[in-house]
């Protein structure tokens, strides 16, 4: 089924549903899902609506210009028009840790990511063979201090090459410049295990073991210059208990980070998450 799904925020004000309803019903739109939140706090007005577009009335190039003559300047709306029929292009990154490239590989291979992936880009050389074995291109660039900044350059030229929509950092275990991130804002999505900052490092799960921790987690965000600090898309947490060993928590942790991981990309495809001033709605 082709559809089209847009995203609107504007200050809060009387009419906005209705208004947004009447224009889809008008066209002869049939509304799959519709979604709002008003957060009282700073007075913002967020929606996502989805409709059906084989009977909708209006061309897909005239929806923009003629919602936003109608609607969205009475309101004084920001809004994004998308449509279903073009799958997005997800590039993945990686290191040397495989679960979440793994996982996200599968999801894609057995369709529960509709998606396509163009390419992997790695600073190391060991998974290539599965990656390629999913008929995926595989790029391994060497990075250290002195080539940090030519290493991105030549990423992003490949990115633009494979006309990359979105990335997924799949515990890539490099910091990533402001320049290239501010080429893909809230384009960009980030794992990792929810001890940061309490215990970071190359072992957090062994430094978690060795205080006791009775719960260990993940957290998916979109990535911003200020580290592991960028809107948060999804967290979850398991329990352990004393008996649990470091390669336990590894596993568990593992595990977490993974279906976090993965939902957090489900969102983004679906359209669902609508970022503002470095928090997320995500409209479920």
């Amino acid at each position: 089924m082709k559809k089209a799904i847009l995203i609107i925020q504007c200050k809060d004000q009387k009419g906005i549903v209705a208004s947004v309803s009447e224009f889809l019903y008008s066209y002869q739109g049939n509304i799959l899902e519709i979604d709002q939140h008003v957060d009282q706090e700073i007075g913002m007005f967020f929606m996502r609506v989805s409709w059906e577009l084989d009977t909708f009335g209006l061309k897909r190039e005239e929806i923009e210009p003629i919602f936003e003559a109608k609607v969205g300047k009475k309101f004084d709306m920001e809004f994004e028009l998308f449509f279903n029929f073009r799958k997005p292009r997800m590039a993945v990154f990686v290191s040397k840790l495989s679960h979440c490239l793994i996982d996200i590989l599968s999801r894609h291979y057995s369709g529960q990511f509709d998606v396509d992936i163009p390419v992997v880009i790695s600073n190391h050389a060991d998974h290539k063979k599965v990656v390629e074995a999913f008929g995926i291109p595989f790029h391994y660039f060497a990075v250290d201090k002195a080539n940090r900044m030519d290493v991105e350059e030549k990423q992003l030229e490949l990115l633009n090459q494979y006309r990359t929509d979105f990335v997924v950092l799949a515990r890539y275990m490099q910091i990533l410049s402001e320049d290239f991130i501010r080429n893909y804002p809230n384009k960009i999505i980030n794992i990792h295990h929810s001890f940061l900052p309490a215990f970071v490092g190359a072992k957090p799960y062994h430094a978690a073991y060795e205080r006791g921790v009775k719960i260990i987690g993940a957290t998916a965000h979109y990535v911003t210059e200020e580290l592991d600090a960028g809107p948060i898309i999804e967290q979850e947490v398991a329990r352990v208990r004393h008996h649990n060993s470091p390669a336990d928590l590894v596993q568990i942790g593992q595990d977490v980070e993974k279906v976090v991981l993965s939902k957090a990309i489900k969102y983004h495809l679906e359209r669902k998450i609508l970022a503002y001033r470095n928090k997320t709605i995500i409209f479920y």
